[in-house]
């Protein structure tokens, strides 16, 4: 099978998803365990992040990729997300999207298993719409401080 088969993954092709949206999912047992949050942002990760999120600055994340795939590999939900989520987040998404298409190929090739059914999102507006939604909720938000963001 040549790669030709498959569309290419663009910006354009990236699902958003929204804070509104994302926080009843992460307060659900059931469907919390099938989703994984990716906080990419550098030294602004400081102040809060989303409550169980993997923290991956963005320049650690083309060597972190396969470690990525291998531990996101039951996850029905991937999202990505920077303080805005208008060019790290993205970025961070096509990567491992781009990255899960390569390896889906491969295993394709050499077996009958096919590719996972994973869909790889974006947080709208970043950990910014987040924390002044969701900020000062525990049950969503870690190590929030909020003099940082007024």
């Amino acid at each position: 099978m040549s790669s030709s088969n498959h569309a290419p993954i663009t910006i354009s092709s990236l699902t958003y998803l929204s804070a509104k949206d994302l926080a009843p999912l992460l307060l659900d047992q059931t469907t919390a365990s099938k989703i994984a949050v990716i906080d990419v942002r550098d030294s602004d990760h400081i102040g809060g992040n989303i409550k169980d999120s993997h923290w991956i600055p963005l320049h650690q994340l083309d060597t972190r990729i396969p470690e990525l795939l291998r531990t996101m590999k039951d996850k029905d939900r991937v999202v990505f997300h920077c303080m805005l989520s208008q060019q790290r987040g993205p970025r961070a998404a096509l990567m491992y999207a781009r990255a899960k298409q390569r390896a889906e190929l491969k295993v394709t090739e050499e077996s009958e298993d096919g590719a996972i059914k994973q869909e790889v999102c974006v947080l709208e507006g970043g950990f910014g719409s987040w924390q002044a939604r969701f900020g000062e909720d525990p049950r969503l938000t870690a190590n929030y401080q909020q003099d940082l963001w007024q």
